[in-house]
């Protein structure tokens, strides 16, 4: 199973959520994994069209995915993902 890990700013909308092994074999599975798990979480990943939202970002191991379209990178169960939200403001 990939292990996945996140950024600060996302517990602070889920303070339960911690580093986390799921299985998939692509980054959209992983999400919906993410939301099965946390429900709502996904709004926070990707928006209404299922693409990865703006401000958010995922590495597999240290590369950024590929497809922020469709999450269609594939992954390993070796892999570790990073889930990255960004912070903006001033």
């Amino acid at each position: 199973m990939a292990h996945v890990k996140f950024t600060q700013a996302l517990r602070r909308f889920y303070p339960d959520l911690k580093p986390l092994h799921l299985e998939g074999s692509t980054i959209a599975e992983i999400v919906q994994g993410l939301e099965d798990k946390y429900p709502g979480l996904k709004d926070y990943i990707v928006d209404e069209h299922g693409q990865l939202r703006k401000h958010v970002n995922i590495f597999i191991q240290n590369s950024l995915i590929k497809d922020r379209t469709h999450l269609q990178d594939k992954i390993t169960d070796q892999d570790e993902i990073y889930i990255m939200q960004a912070l903006s403001g001033g």
